[in-house]
């Protein structure tokens, strides 16, 4: 079978593979993204990001609706209402990413392929059509994007309808009265806190002992806080399920090693994700994968063969949109010797839950151990006109210090806007910005940004350091 010949075929059109993509064309390279869903955009805009955060919106208006008019008159979510009435808008934003996306790879005159893609050796790609029909590509670099799917447990019994996982969740014809989530991790906190908005009683069960451990205990702390304030939440830290199934009734039963047992109506599992690789055939290009299922690679993302490379969540954490975009654009760069500028390591992580946390640096705890201590201050939420006024009074800004040169080294936020708050401090730790700059520069009032300054004044600063003047 004779091969059309590309400079760069990218495997999976999600957000590593798309900026690769559109990094090599604007490199003058003829570049084709195979996809074997029928649009491009992948999990991201299909059946993660996106619809989630749609679905997010929804609840975080509803419920600071409820918040700033519930004293004037009951705000009630009728018990049989369908949640696609709830995402009415999320296929007019899928369908203009998608349509943005489309325009930017025909801009730069991509070629876009619709089929199952197979490694054939390490430099040819056969693809099948939904048609069966097959053809033969070579690529002189070869990008792996195909990013990851859930991890479904052979204990836990997920049959789509009453036992879901994070790609079914929004599938469910009506709004539950009651929801089980396996898991702590990011993708279980986001949906177990975005039902709860709801109205929904959730009971999230992990073997840790909080959720999402890789970040600061005190905003974790704060986030389980808000989290059960909603009526009928719990979290259950250190407990594992034992089994679960559908009774055949009206509920799903959970047993758990402790002797308890849980009733739900619906229940997420959500228990991680592996990386897309059956069916591509992988170790016919020579490569196989690590313990943990993912492409193992260096730090520009080459793999064991040099020309082939992989980004995204097929390679493994941190497994964020963002970060998977810059993976996507800088391994292509380095690949093709282009400039690759000053970058950072500096990624901010932001998690969508209700309240939403936001991180960059270092933790507390982290700072402490590298430098044998750290100055922190905190601001409030509930100290701020604009958290008042916005009723998001349970945020929390953290800022950690340098301990001799006050040098901002991290941050950490819960609250309604910290995915957007938290880019000020990155800036800072990137530049080596002191905490004092915050305290001597002014900030519009009423806002959260303020927090950075209330946060700046907290920092308990030794005698003998130089600090701005204050009032």
């Amino acid at each position: 079978m004779s091969a059309d010949s590309y400079d760069v075929i990218v495997i999976g059109s999600g957000p590593a593979g798309q900026k690769a993509a559109v990094q090599a064309a604007k490199a003058g390279k003829r570049v084709c993204v195979i996809e074997r869903e029928r649009g491009v955009g992948g999990a991201c805009v299909h059946r993660g990001t996106i619809p989630s955060k749609t679905l997010r919106e929804t609840a975080v208006h509803l419920a600071g609706f409820r918040l700033r008019v519930g004293h004037h008159f009951k705000v009630q979510i009728p018990p049989d209402l369908q949640l696609a009435s709830l995402m009415d808008r999320m296929e007019r934003v899928i369908d203009a990413h998608v349509q943005y996306q489309n325009a930017q790879l025909q801009r730069n005159q991509i070629e876009q392929i619709h089929g199952r893609a197979r490694f054939v050796d390490a430099h040819h790609v056969e693809i099948e059509s939904v048609y069966g029909q097959r053809r033969r590509l070579r690529g002189e670099w070869i990008v792996v994007a195909t990013g990851s799917r859930p991890r479904t447990p052979k204990e836990i019994p997920i049959d789509h309808e009453h036992i879901l996982d994070s790609d079914s969740i929004l599938s469910m014809a009506y709004l539950p009265q009651s929801l089980t989530v396996l898991g702590a991790g990011v993708i279980a906190s986001e949906y177990a806190t975005i039902f709860a908005a709801l109205g929904v009683k959730v009971t999230i069960v992990d073997k840790a002992d909080r959720p999402m451990a890789f970040l600061d205990r005190e905003i974790i702390d704060r986030f389980v806080e808000s989290f059960e304030c909603n009526a009928g939440c719990v979290f259950l830290g250190n407990r594992k399920p034992v089994s679960v199934a559908w009774n055949g009734l009206d509920a799903v039963v959970t047993k758990l090693d402790n002797g308890w047992e849980l009733k739900s109506e619906k229940l997420l599992c959500a228990l991680g994700r592996v990386a897309n690789v059956e069916g591509l055939d992988i170790g016919a290009a020579g490569l196989s994968t690590n313990d943990r299922g993912n492409i193992p690679v260096d730090a520009d993302c080459r793999t064991a063969v040099p020309h082939i490379l992989a980004v995204g969540d097929v390679i493994g954490p941190p497994s964020l949109a963002s970060a998977s975009m810059e993976q996507g654009r800088r391994a292509i760069r380095r690949a093709l010797g282009l400039p690759l500028g000053s970058g950072s390591d500096l990624i901010p992580t932001g998690i969508y839950t209700i309240p939403e946390m936001a991180s960059v640096g270092l933790s507390e705890a982290e700072a402490n151990q590298k430098y044998g201590g750290s100055l922190v201050g905190r601001a409030r939420f509930q100290e701020l006109a604009r958290g008042q006024i916005a009723g998001c009074t349970e945020g929390m800004l953290k800022l950690v210090v340098h301990p001799q040169t006050l040098a901002v080294i991290g941050c950490q936020i819960v609250g309604e806007g910290a995915t957007e708050l938290i880019h000020l401090a990155q800036m800072a730790a990137m530049t080596g910005t002191s905490s004092e700059a915050f305290i001597e520069k002014i900030f519009n009032f009423p806002t959260l940004a303020e927090a950075y300054r209330v946060a700046a004044l907290d920092v308990p600063v030794p005698q003998g350091i130089p600090t701005a003047p204050t009032a």
